[in-house]
């Protein structure tokens, strides 16, 4: 059971040879596409586009395009996008009949109707330590191997304690306390993946089209119990990074994460038949804050709505030639 770590789990200093992928990517025919999902991103954005347009697209030509989804930024996020040289789209404008939803997992799902690669690498937007790495170790194992249709990426997460001080380890509080322990009682093979919720992976569009996609923090679950339950585990890669740099979140919009994750993985277990839910999950989470000595509920209303494998929609299927 526990054989695929060994197997499907790779460093990204096994893949420095840039000049191998491109050919390779050359070889196959291949065009890949990375997409970055915003929301008020404008003090990471244009490192992030500068670094991957200049070391993947002008000297290493594994990128095809680099497109920007965002999810209604009112700062600078979309200009700077723009003038860095990447395409910009608004959520909302993409496929605008379909109805307007907020969250990353919209974003994902609206850039496949956009984008045309063969492959797409979704990397988010507020990566303090930004490094191509990021992309070129993700499409590695794609490239490489075969077998191998989605790759995920896992690091150390430092905790930032001050402005320009974090602690060495830490971060991945929502894994280790909600998702592990579910993977372990639920799916153990799947506790072997180091980072479930990691916003950094690639895969084939033929992966991709055909899994649904929850608009908010389910996504990353949602998507890896998809492309087990469909393909198994051994078309999965993992690959270490080392280390990210990013904002940390505070407890309580950790606990809104876990809600919607806790949400998302037990409507799953139950379309696969391993539970029996007896009533509908309400979709409420409710929080309390102190105010003027006495304790308020604070509700956050968490749908959980979904969108259905893009294959699926006569727009998407017309635009890339599916009968």
């Amino acid at each position: 059971m526990f054989n695929w770590i060994e197997s499907n789990t790779f460093h990204y200093s096994a893949f420095r040879d840039l000049k191998k992928l491109v050919a390779i990517k050359k070889k196959k025919n291949l065009t890949i596409s990375l997409c970055l999902p915003t929301l008020n991103e404008e003090k990471t954005i244009a490192k992030e586009i500068m670094i991957m347009k200049s070391e993947l697209m002008m000297r290493y030509p594994l990128l095809d395009e680099i497109i920007v989804v965002d999810s209604g930024s009112v700062d600078n996020t979309l200009d700077i996008a723009s003038t860095y040289g990447a395409d910009v789209y608004e959520s909302d404008n993409i496929l605008p009949h379909l109805g307007q939803q907020k969250g990353k997992g919209e974003n994902l799902w609206k850039a496949l109707y956009i984008t045309k690669g063969d492959i797409l690498v979704y990397i988010d937007a507020d990566i303090k330590n930004i490094h191509h790495r990021f992309v070129y170790a993700l499409l590695a194992p794609l490239l490489l191997y075969d077998h191998i249709k989605y790759a995920k990426a896992f690091y150390d997460r430092p905790i930032a304690i001050g402005k320009n001080k974090s602690r060495p380890t830490g971060g991945g509080r929502v894994t280790e306390l909600v998702i592990r322990p579910l993977f372990s009682l639920f799916a153990p093979e799947l506790s072997q993946i180091i980072q479930p919720l990691s916003g950094e992976y690639a895969g084939y569009r033929e992966i991709f089209e055909k899994i649904p996609f929850p608009i908010g923090y389910g996504i990353e679950t949602s998507m890896i119990l998809d492309i087990c339950e469909k393909w198994s585990i051994d078309v999965i890669a993992q690959v270490d990074l080392e280390r990210r740099i990013h904002r940390n979140q505070d407890t309580k919009a950790l606990g809104r994460m876990a809600f919607a994750i806790l949400k998302t993985f037990l409507n799953r277990v139950e379309k696969i038949g391993q539970i029996e839910l007896k009533k509908k999950l309400f979709d409420d989470m409710i929080q309390y804050n102190l105010v003027r000595n006495k304790y308020q509920p604070n509700i956050t209303n968490m749908e959980g709505f979904e969108r259905p494998p893009m294959i699926e929609i006569p727009e998407y299927r017309e635009k890339f030639n599916i009968t």
